[in-house]
């Protein structure tokens, strides 16, 4: 099946008795609604994960109804990538997986979810990528069209790296006209490279050291990915930056063709009240108005919108205020970067008890030392090799507390009853999940739960 045939070929007949391979089921919802999708769309269908069935359960649950699927759990087996019409590739399989070169010696094509959508699609693709920025950028932008184009014929979809959803089963949904906001992460432009294809508005948040683990610590590989966004844009298509990514070395820097529209934060209107706090989301705000004036929407329902934005779940998100203490919740902060951007955001001399730590992505930690000595009078530590090198490099000032506790609900609830009176609770891990959680979306919910708990706690009658 080659790319040519993808253009001709009508969603409703192209996916009936193909065979596929779905390697990556996950827990995060986004392989099964794909997997149902091709289903219910009646392909013959081999899902293959190196996760158990145990492990598995809450997805494999939701696909019980369907006997056009037929499982490899705990491990992969070559000969699911021979003789098939094609492999679906989730997001974060190794580059050089044996099994995805597998597919490619036997000529089977390896297609992606998002760009597969991206590719058969008759909407307008908005794409927003990023190392920082990328997720609330494309909820911006996402509510200032809905709230442009409500009661219009018009539709708005949100889609890409969003939690508990998948893209493809979008193109049912999305008609000739109608618009798609995609967040894009990495992985995920890794399908729009091998399909030759970018957003027709594509937005460029940040680029910042990332995924280095995955990446093997090769930042051009990693750059090249996140390039896909624009690398094969057509004539009259747009590209939005943000003018960080002015600072990177000139290999990189050059790659952005000379049409790029660079963004500031001083180009965001005066008249925009911000509710959400940072100078990265005055940032973020400038690239969404810009990337959104760029699709016609007028001055007037984009400052309306930007105006009345709360924030990204799991986004230096306020979730209470407890005790006479706000509690933010940052589980999405898997980076140094993103910790030094809240603590920049919310610290006020020496108040804040941050809740952080978790799994190494090996990034240089060094720009965390003056900021957590500056802002931090507390620091709650989860277990994980990240933890480990912080603490080895003796990244937290002696006049910090540090508390070290194994059990994640006695970790918060310590914190929480470290805050006083005008201090700032901030769950800001800095690091990735793995290990004590499923992922960052789980670790969020976990910490939120256990926060509401508390405060019940503390606020029922005695």
């Amino acid at each position: 099946m080659k790319n040519k045939e993808l253009r001709k070929e009508v969603w409703k007949t192209f996916f009936k008795g193909k065979k596929i391979t779905v390697i990556g089921l996950g827990l995060l919802g986004r392989g099964v609604g794909d997997v149902e999708f091709f289903a219910r769309e009646g392909a013959k269908l081999i899902v293959t994960d190196l996760k158990t069935k145990l492990q598995l359960k809450k997805s494999l649950d939701k696909l019980k109804k369907y006997k056009n699927i037929r499982y490899t759990l705990g491990r992969h087996k070559f000969e699911d990538f021979e003789n098939r019409d094609f492999v679906l590739k989730a997001a974060g399989v190794p580059l050089d997986s044996p099994y995805i070169l597998h597919a490619k010696k036997f000529g089977v094509p390896v297609y992606m979810s998002t760009s597969l959508f991206a590719k058969m699609t008759k909407g307008i693709i908005v794409g927003v990528t990023g190392t920082r920025g990328k997720t609330t950028v494309a909820y911006m932008l996402y509510k200032i069209l809905c709230d442009a184009h409500k009661g219009k014929k018009r539709k708005i979809f949100l889609g890409g790296n969003i939690q508990g959803m998948a893209t493809l089963p979008l193109v049912s949904k999305v008609k000739k006209g109608d618009v798609a906001v995609l967040e894009l992460d990495s992985w995920q432009l890794q399908g729009f490279g091998d399909m030759k294809i970018s957003p027709q508005i594509s937005v460029f948040t940040t680029f910042m050291p990332d995924h280095l683990n995955y990446y093997k610590h090769n930042l051009g590989v990693y750059f090249s990915d996140k390039a896909n966004i624009f690398k094969n844009q057509k004539a009259g298509d747009v590209l939005i930056a943000g003018e960080q990514v002015k600072t990177l070395s000139k290999n990189l820097k050059r790659c952005f063709p000379k049409k790029t529209k660079f963004v500031s934060k001083q180009m965001l209107p005066n008249e925009v009240c911000m509710k959400i706090p940072g100078e990265h989301n005055k940032y973020n705000a400038a690239i969404a108005y810009i990337a959104a004036r760029s699709l016609k929407i007028s001055h007037k329902d984009i400052i309306q919108s930007l105006s009345s934005f709360k924030g990204a779940s799991g986004r230096l998100e306020k979730i209470t205020t407890a005790n006479k203490f706000d509690v933010y919740n940052d589980t999405t902060s898997t980076t140094p970067e993103a910790l030094k951007v809240a603590l920049e955001a919310l610290g006020k001399k020496r108040n804040i008890v941050l809740i952080m730590g978790g799994s190494d992505k090996m990034i240089n930690l060094s720009i965390l030392k003056k900021l957590i000595a500056k802002y931090v009078k507390s620091v709650f530590l989860i277990p994980g090799t990240g933890t480990d090198r912080m603490l080895k490099e003796k990244i937290i000032a002696k006049t910090v507390k540090i508390f070290q506790l194994k059990n994640f609900d006695l970790i918060v609830k310590s914190a929480l009853d470290c805050a006083k009176k005008g201090d700032t609770t901030l769950f800001s891990p800095g690091f990735a999940s793995f290990g004590m959680f499923k992922n960052e979306y789980d670790r969020g919910e976990k910490f939120v739960s256990l926060v509401q708990k508390y405060k019940k706690q503390k606020t029922a009658p005695r």
